[in-house]
């Protein structure tokens, strides 16, 4: 089967960015969220990055035109079944991952390729509970997604050859670099980086350095883009604790035991960048240190 059409489950902060990818790459997709002022909201971002990579002369003017032009979107869920690959890319609980898959089911070709852009949960237990493990595989793509170059390719127990074998050439056609990752909890990048985010944030707990410090520290001392704290805010608190969680009850060792302060943030709902506060607070004309 030739991949051309990509349904794309979600149009928040990855969502968006797969279909950006995807349609800039020549393929047909479709987005769909239960929130139509969040589509419109992607859309527009969509147009946006797209005007910024124009901008850098990355891309012409008309190849923008043509990849907004390829993409549609829908509140109906069940509108995806006409697509040759599905990538699930809704928040990270398995129980609404599950929900989605088990809604869009009947209403997919045999041959559809199911994925998720889980950052760490089990491929193998989501492919399970569905009717094609065999051409079920974990998609997960880093943020932001119109420029970081990796993706993870992470293949179920059941996953088949031919699967993961196409998959591997979307990868090459989006113009990015796959790696192969075994179905353990949280993978290869999340399973080396989230406990770091997280012992950056005991580091803090403890009362060893401030926010400004330990991310001035790394990224002057380990030579770090972003310090942990503030890649941390970028990333979502909710997802970095959702993510040591799952490291947590999935490896159980206790060397994966969330920070209780990282807890303690994510309960007061500072989140990060998206809610406005987290390790920073955004809500100025520059972030500033919450502790």
């Amino acid at each position: 089967m030739t991949i051309q059409s990509v349904g794309v489950v979600g149009a928040g902060q990855m969502g968006n960015g797969i279909a950006h990818v995807f349609a800039l790459a020549g393929y047909d997709v479709v987005m769909t969220d239960i929130s139509a002022e969040a589509m419109e909201q992607a859309l527009a971002l969509i147009d946006r990055n797209l005007e910024r990579q124009v901008s850098r002369e990355r891309i012409t003017a008309e190849e923008k035109a043509a990849a907004m032009s390829r993409i549609s979107t829908t509140t109906e869920l069940t509108d995806l079944g006409k697509c040759d690959l599905v990538i699930e890319a809704a928040t990270e609980r398995e129980d609404v991952k599950n929900k989605i898959f088990a809604e869009l089911l009947p209403h997919l070709s045999p041959d559809t390729i199911l994925t998720s852009n889980t950052s760490s949960i089990s491929i193998t237990r989501l492919a399970s509970r569905t009717d094609r493990p065999e051409k079920f595989m974990g998609f997960h793509f880093m943020n932001p997604v119109p420029v970081m170059q990796l993706v993870e390719l992470i293949r179920g127990i059941a996953t088949d050859e031919s699967t993961y074998r196409q998959l591997c050439d979307v990868v090459e056609k989006l113009g990015k670099t796959s790696a192969s990752a075994e179905d353990f909890p949280a993978f290869i990048v999340n399973r080396i980086l989230m406990p770091m985010i997280n012992e950056a944030v005991y580091t803090l707990y403890e009362g060893v350095g401030s926010v400004k410090s330990i991310d001035q520290a790394m990224k002057l001392g380990a030579n770090h883009p972003m310090g942990p704290l503030e890649l941390a805010d970028f990333i979502g608190l909710d997802t970095c604790l959702a993510i040591m969680n799952v490291l947590h009850d999935g490896l159980a060792d206790t060397k994966y035991r969330p920070c209780p302060l990282l807890t303690k943030y994510v309960e007061a709902g500072w989140l990060g960048r998206k809610s406005g506060r987290g390790f920073y607070d955004y809500r100025g004309d520059s972030p500033v240190p919450t502790r």
